[in-house]
């Protein structure tokens, strides 16, 4: 089993930035592809980036260029580096570990990103 943790989230004016960071148990992060999800306000859970085991990355069109995800194996921590926020990055963000086999999937509980105007 895994469990995930996430923290970094809060309010920051447009422009700012914020770092989130998700903590995972268990012995599978290694070989995980782990990534972020948000979602807002009457809308659908999109993903956000994504790292696979090996470091290749994957990002959302909307947020290339301003966000990087990375991960510390060491630390079974993977991070979510946000710069340049816009409010229409308000949502709320949620961290996943996708075990590759067998296939399972964990999600944290999720933390709170507001970008004033």
């Amino acid at each position: 089993q895994v469990q995930l943790v996430e923290s970094g989230g809060g309010l920051v004016q447009a422009g700012g930035s914020l770092r989130l960071s998700c903590a995972a148990s268990g012995t599978v992060f290694t070989v995980a592809t782990v990534g972020w999800y948000r979602q807002a306000p009457g809308k659908q859970r999109e993903l956000v980036a994504t790292v696979a085991s090996g470091g290749s990355t994957v990002y959302a069109d909307s947020v290339k260029g301003r966000f990087t995800i990375s991960r510390d194996n060491t630390k079974k921590t993977t991070y979510l580096q946000m710069n340049s926020l816009k409010p229409e990055d308000t949502g709320v963000y949620y961290c996943k570990v996708r075990r590759p086999w067998p296939v399972a999937e964990y999600w944290g509980q999720g933390t709170q990103v507001t970008v004033s105007s």
